[in-house]
């Protein structure tokens, strides 16, 4: 599905890993694309970066030429953003055009009430997408069509995976994906510093323990067999990785995982 008439409205790192991985994919144009931005030097990066897009800090003028409407600013400007006018008093028109935000925390009803109407759609991508290999959750609201959805997956899985839920599973969504590639970065260096403790070099044990990782994930998507299916097939009776997962059972490494999860979602709860 080609996506024509998007305008980005915030153009930092999460904006430019997943305009970035739709204009790779072709799913996008760059005259299709409008960024409204701030600073100079932001403006500068897009169109060194992808040129032909248009660059503006005319809100309300790029919401004028849309069709899809990307909020890619922080939580604490969303009112600003959605109530803004130019410098003759007109206000942006958010009627007929899909928006998709991807600010934390904010809900449905909350951007439907700012937009006027309810063809809108919450994102919670994470920071993975900036290699192309993010795991997005979204979830609707009532006014989007089947062929918004499907324009939504084509965006999101131009930078990884998309997975629609509904509102109070987003809470979720941000305890395992959301906030998960810190709980990996924990691992790997934990993994890191362990192989250091074992007699390793630093920058052989970082290497082996980023590898190992990226390894076993990419066995778990693409074997289809259940984790614990793969962890049984690497523990030997009597043998090393038996004793190791004996004492990752025994500090509660799996319980304190299970928990940092449901932590980060009551606090995106609590947040929301």
């Amino acid at each position: 599905m080609k996506l024509t008439g998007l305008t980005v409205i915030g153009g930092g790192q999460m904006a430019r890993a997943l305009v970035g991985g739709m204009l790779e994919s072709g799913c996008l144009d760059a005259e299709e694309l409008t960024v409204v931005h701030k600073t100079a030097s932001t403006g500068t990066w897009w169109t060194e970066n992808h040129p032909g897009c248009t660059t503006t800090t005319d809100t309300v003028a790029a919401v004028a030429s849309a069709k899809v409407v990307m909020l890619a600013v922080k939580p604490h400007i969303i009112a600003e953003v959605m109530t803004v006018q130019d410098e003759q008093g007109n206000s942006a028109d958010w009627n007929d055009r899909l928006i998709i935000s991807i600010a934390a925390g904010i809900g449905l009803d909350s951007l439907t009430e700012q937009a006027g109407h309810r063809r809108v759609v919450r994102v919670m991508p994470n920071t993975p997408s900036l290699v192309g290999e993010g795991a997005s959750g979204f979830c609707a609201a009532d006014g989007v069509d089947d062929d918004d959805i499907e324009l939504v997956k084509t965006m999101l899985e131009s930078v990884g995976i998309a997975a629609q839920v509904t509102e109070p599973q987003m809470n979720a969504v941000t305890g395992v994906s959301g906030s998960g590639p810190a709980y990996v970065f924990l691992i790997i260096e934990a993994l890191a510093d362990g192989g250091v403790a074992a007699g390793l070099p630093r920058a052989t044990a970082l290497q082996l323990a980023t590898q190992t990782v990226l390894g076993a994930a990419k066995m778990v998507r693409e074997t289809g067999e259940h984790p614990g299916v793969l962890k049984d097939n690497v523990c030997s009776p009597g043998g090393t990785t038996i004793a190791a997962m004996s004492t990752l059972e025994r500090n509660a490494v799996r319980g304190a995982m299970i928990q940092a999860v449901q932590a980060s979602a009551n606090r995106s709860r609590e947040l929301a």
